[in-house]
């Protein structure tokens, strides 16, 4: 297609059989930053609770590959809701169901193979874990419903994308308590934050076919509104780590995630949506430095 869009079909899925391609695009494997972004909370659990570096290891391993499988099944859930609409979206009308290059019994099919393999994983956990896991599935399900009654659809994204941080504390420790209710909603409004910039891209799209975001609830006033949310991230962030009993040297080391964020806030132009999403992508490396602050934090 000649206008913008945010699929990469070159690269290595380029070179997968031509039958594989559209649910290799279908589960976004061209564009893993959202794998990235989901796990990292759950990185973040195990860089502040788990009980030895072998543990921590392994969870990771299976959050890494969980995330990748979920993300792709979330995001077969959502072209699924949504394929009228991302045909009306420059950015996702190339998407395979809404091009027809996936049919909605093939996309429900393949469905059902992601989730099996999911489960596989999940019965993998403790059982504390193995019930965040079950619950999680009913905010990945109505997450594309919310963009058609609220203006606040980042706001579920927050709730689905954050749920690794209390998934992967319990299944570091086997049980949800303080620290880890404090580091879900650090997540919570990091996620609103760069979904805000993310959803800059489709505002005028979004418009038009009468769906709402927090981008064009805020529009010129996203900056204080990212302002808001980071800052309270960065505070919730400290909570959480003085409740998991890290050492002082935590609360220092989050300076460098903090200024990552803040040059998302200086550099963003609500106008430019491929600047939008590159400031998107650099929460990957924010993700990286907060479970870094994590581990120093337990020196």
């Amino acid at each position: 297609m000649s206008g913008y869009t945010d699929i990469r079909a070159t690269g290595w899925v380029a070179h997968l059989p031509e039958s594989w391609r559209p649910y290799a695009l279908l589960m976004r494997l061209d564009r893993p930053i959202g794998s990235w972004l989901l796990f990292l909370p759950g990185l973040w659990a195990f860089a502040m609770a788990a009980p030895s570096w072998g543990r921590g290891l392994w969870l990771t391993l299976l959050f890494g590959v969980g995330s990748v499988l979920m993300r792709g099944a979330g995001c077969v859930v959502n072209d699924l809701w949504d394929r009228d609409i991302d045909r009306q979206v420059e950015r996702t009308a190339g998407r395979p169901l809404a091009s027809g290059a996936v049919r909605p019994k093939q996309a429900l099919a393949f469905l059902a193979g992601v989730l099996a393999v999911s489960l596989v994983i999940l019965l993998m956990l403790p059982p504390v874990a193995i019930l965040l896991g079950v619950v999680s599935l009913l905010p990945v399900v109505l997450y594309p419903l919310a963009k058609r009654v609220t203006n606040f659809p980042q706001a579920m994204l927050g709730l689905v994308f954050s749920w690794a941080a209390p998934m992967g504390y319990a299944a570091a420790t086997g049980r949800v308590d303080a620290a880890a209710i404090a580091l879900w909603a650090a997540g919570f409004f990091w996620i609103l934050g760069y979904d805000t910039i993310y959803a800059h891209q489709d505002r005028e799209d979004d418009a038009l076919v009468g769906i709402g975001s927090t981008a064009l609830h805020f529009g010129e006033k996203t900056r204080p509104f990212l302002i808001a949310c980071y800052g309270v991230a960065i505070v919730l962030l400290v909570l959480a780590g003085w409740l998991g009993g890290l050492s002082w040297w935590f609360a220092p080391a989050l300076l460098l995630p903090a200024a990552l964020l803040a040059r998302q806030v200086v550099l963003l132009d609500i106008h430019d949506p491929e600047l939008c999403l590159r400031l998107f992508w650099a929460n990957r490396e924010v993700g990286f430095a907060i479970a870094l602050a994590f581990l120093i934090g337990r020196l």
